[in-house]
């Protein structure tokens, strides 16, 4: 306001009436006039020439005395200099004014920033402190294991420290993360220093495995040995994976690489082999990789499996594996070995290696399915030192159905302490008589190995209550966001944006010309009445893109929307903006759709509905899993056309199950964790 006044009063040019106190009674009274005139004494408004004033009551210019024309003129001059230097002073003033107020916007915005950086950061270290022990505890293992190949440390005193490590309830991180960089002959002197034997009930598992995900995944088996052996760790029991070094390994999640400086060899064709040891940690689990140095070309191919000596590649790994276990002085209380792959660890296990230090040591083997099992000629066991003469009979390898062959995964089944078999939905039963692929015969004799596990799920990955690729997100406690990510897939995909329309989505791993089929049927019914249908294929499988875009072109329904390519962020949208989830079948080992949808509140519907009169919905065996059972309550009867009429006609029997649904908890942590420790503890008592 006083700027204004100020610039007023400059455009003017004259200056405002003043007012004067009267002595007698302090009362203002104006001057009668005041003034400005030239040295012509004409008045003209000018500020330069003299300042001429009347006061009093008296209009007469004669009762004024006259003042001279300089000293007037100097006088007005120093004023309006005044003026302008408090005018100029105010408006520098009001521009620092405003520059302090910016500077001090712009300190809250970065304060405010840096407190979500260190609220973020200290969310992030929360959730990484347990990964963080775990990976220090691993590394730690693993520097033990390169004392012992560079003979640093005997395999006695390597074992009580691996024991003393995996007992004590001491903090590893604190007293071993500042120290880890150094030598080993420093961290051999603090391991010797270091006190703590209190006890806890863990085992000590390591898997020889030929997968295990992120760093090397070609089906279920890589999401099992890494969703299983996170969740053993959790639970308190040490794990421990050993992997062939593959040239296609992926490393981006190998933390600490590391070359053990050391020879090391193992037995095959009648010759010792030398190859190099890889160590490093995969979230926060222990990783050894063998890299076999002569036949460097058994894991220099681009594939994994699915060449003429795979027999040859594996049996040289599985018996390197338990070369190398004996060498480290290590002594796992389970072997647990997968598929045919490694099943030839058992007969080794038993006929050469349990004497050496291996006594106390048991063997698990887990099938994700009968269906591959590799026979080959009984000569070819002499090449990693079995003896086909001895094995190659009816109660051990021979085959059931070709007597001149041995099968390898019968091995693993003939010579494991227990049996994992992978499913869902099926019985012990179920697979016995009717999934087994001619092993019939050797289960039926060993049926009481056999265990049924279901498979699991990140939960910490797939999780609507905090997940990062959803606009908004939601729990069973709190369900809004549901139907923000509804309306934000649907405008994502050009779909007509409305929560009330029912969208049911679709995510595939592959899929049959009759499953193809049933699927028009379907859409066409559904589509009559506004259902809403979004397919993704998991480009796992050649051909499944093509066959869903000659489907999509063929149908042309604008309520349909088919993504070509599958995308990890959009796949947790779709599970999040579904009201249904169409599933090919229950027992999803690889995509694991069904036990997401329930997760993200979507409910699984199969898509071949007859299946769902197959016998193992009516078999109450309680061998059953529990989510078997589960689903057979809930979902297992619903077909498409049911669903979408309970949905629009009873909401609130609907809201009901889907809340019960995302409250189950069938993580990898969950039902299938306990059935593997159970039969780790039944193995460990026999």
């Amino acid at each position: 306001m006083i700027t204004e006044m100020l610039s007023s009063l400059s455009i003017a040019k004259t200056p405002p009436p003043l007012r004067m106190f009267s002595p007698a009674n302090g009362k203002p009274f104006r001057a009668s006039v005041i003034c400005c005139v030239g040295k012509n004494a004409e008045s003209n408004g000018s500020t330069s020439g003299p300042f001429q004033l009347e006061l009093g009551n008296h209009s007469s210019d004669e009762n004024i005395p006259q003042m001279k024309s300089a000293e007037l003129e100097e006088k007005g001059s120093d004023i309006w200099q005044l003026f302008r230097e408090a005018q100029q002073n105010i408006l520098y003033l009001n521009k620092q004014r405003i520059m302090a107020m910016e500077e001090l916007d712009r300190v809250k915005r970065e304060e405010s920033s840096l407190l979500d950086q260190i609220e973020q950061l200290e969310r992030a270290k929360l959730i990484n402190t347990r990964k963080d022990k775990f990976s220090i505890t691993a590394e730690l293992l693993l520097r033990i294991d390169s004392m012992v190949l560079t003979s640093l440390i005997g395999s006695k005193e390597a074992s009580d420290f691996r024991r003393l490590v995996m007992d004590s309830k001491v903090s590893i991180v604190d007293y071993f993360s500042d120290i880890m960089h150094k030598q080993d002959t420093e961290l051999l002197a603090e391991l010797r220093h270091f006190s703590g034997k209190s006890r806890k009930s863990g085992y000590h598992i390591i898997h020889i495995c030929t997968e295990m995900a992120p760093v090397v995944s070609v089906g279920s088996l890589a999401l099992y040995v890494t969703g299983l052996s996170c969740a053993l760790q959790r639970n308190g029991n040490l794990v421990e994976i050993i992997l062939p070094k593959y040239a296609s390994l992926n490393l981006n999640e190998v933390h600490g690489l590391r070359e053990v400086e050391a020879e090391f060899l193992s037995y095959f064709n009648d010759q010792m082999h030398g190859n190099r040891i890889w160590t490093g940690v995969v979230y926060g689990i222990g990783v050894t990789f063998i890299e076999p140095l002569y036949y460097s070309s058994f894991f220099s191919r681009e594939k994994v499996y699915g060449y003429s000596n795979d027999f040859e590649r594996f049996t040289y790994f599985s018996r390197a594996s338990l070369d190398y276990i004996v060498k480290a002085g290590k002594q796992p209380d389970v072997l647990h070995i997968h598929n045919w792959e490694t099943s030839i660890v058992g007969p080794l296990f038993w006929d050469v290696f349990v004497d050496q230090g291996l006594g106390d040591t048991r063997i698990m083997l887990t099938c994700q399915s009968f269906e591959s099992q590799c026979v080959e000629q009984p000569e070819k066991l002499a090449l990693c030192g079995l003896d086909p003469h001895r094995l190659h009979c009816s109660d051990r390898l021979q085959d059931n159905n070709k007597s001149h062959l041995v099968n390898v995964l019968k091995a693993g089944v003939v010579y494991s302490n227990k049996v994992i078999v992978m499913s869902s939905m099926q019985t012990k039963g179920q697979i016995i008589h009717a999934m087994s692929h001619g092993l019939e015969p050797t289960l039926t004799i060993h049926k009481d190995k056999l265990v049924v596990a279901p498979p699991g799920f990140d939960s910490s990955a797939w999780d609507p209550s905090a997940d990062k690729f959803l606009p908004q997100n939601y729990s069973a406690d709190n369900m809004k966001g549901k139907s923000v990510c509804k309306v934000s897939l649907q405008q994502h995909l050009g779909l007509q944006d409305q929560a009330p329309i029912i969208l049911v989505g679709c995510i595939f791993s592959d899929i049959s010309d009759v499953e193809l089929e049933n699927l028009k049927t379907l859409i066409w019914m559904a589509s009559r009445r506004g259902v809403q249908f979004v397919f993704m294929g998991s480009g796992q499988t050649p051909g499944l893109n093509k066959a869903l875009e000659y489907f999509e072109e063929e149908l042309k329904d604008e309520n349909m929307r088919f993504l070509s390519k599958y995308d990890e962020a959009l796949a947790h949208l779709v599970l999040a903006g579904s009201d249904i989830m169409l599933c090919p079948s229950f027992d999803d080992t690889v995509l694991q759709v069904p036990l997401k949808a329930m997760r993200y509140g979507a409910v699984p519907i199969l898509l071949n509905f007859t299946d769902s009169k197959f016998g193992h919905f009516m078999d109450h065996d309680l061998e059953g899993t529990k989510f078997s059972r589960y689903i057979k309550d809930t979902f297992a009867n619903l077909s498409l056309n049911q669903a979408i009429e309970e949905l629009k006609n009873n909401p609130s029997k609907w809201d009901k199950k889907i809340v019960d649904a995302m409250t189950k908890d069938f993580s990898w942590e969950a039902e299938c964790c306990d059935i593997h420790i159970s039969a780790y503890t039944a193995i460990k008592n026999l």
